[in-house]
């Protein structure tokens, strides 16, 4: 499994309780479809963080890099339910940072994979 990791923090005139929903709505269309193994939104407690912590965490659960670049190629292509939820969680956006995450230490120990 990996973990698709996005630090979020919502535009000023936004609702929590509304991009919650929102995001309900995209994620579940999307583990549905069969894109994405699972996800979990999480949001900073008291307002307690450091540095680079926004106010919300998704963490969006792929079964591997494959899996993750067929969600990709899928939502390039997106039919009209899937653009409607989409824009509806990300026009609440005001700035996002991601990442990817795996299990460790894993079997493969890929550390210093390169192509040069």
């Amino acid at each position: 499994m990996n973990l698709y990791h996005c630090m979020i923090e919502l535009r000023q005139d936004c609702r929590a309780l509304a991009f919650a929903k929102a995001v309900d709505g995209w994620m579940s269309l999307l583990q549905a479809r069969g894109l994405i193994t699972g996800w979990r939104l999480m949001r900073r407690k008291f307002g307690l963080a450091a540095g680079a912590h926004p106010d919300f965490l998704l963490e969006v659960e792929v079964e591997s890099m494959a899996t993750l670049e067929a969600a990709f190629a899928a939502l390039a292509s997106a039919d009209e339910e899937a653009a409607r939820r989409y824009d509806l969680m990300h026009q609440m956006i005001a700035s996002v940072s991601v990442g990817l995450y795996r299990p460790y230490p894993d079997s493969t120990q890929r550390e210093r994979i390169a192509l040069i």
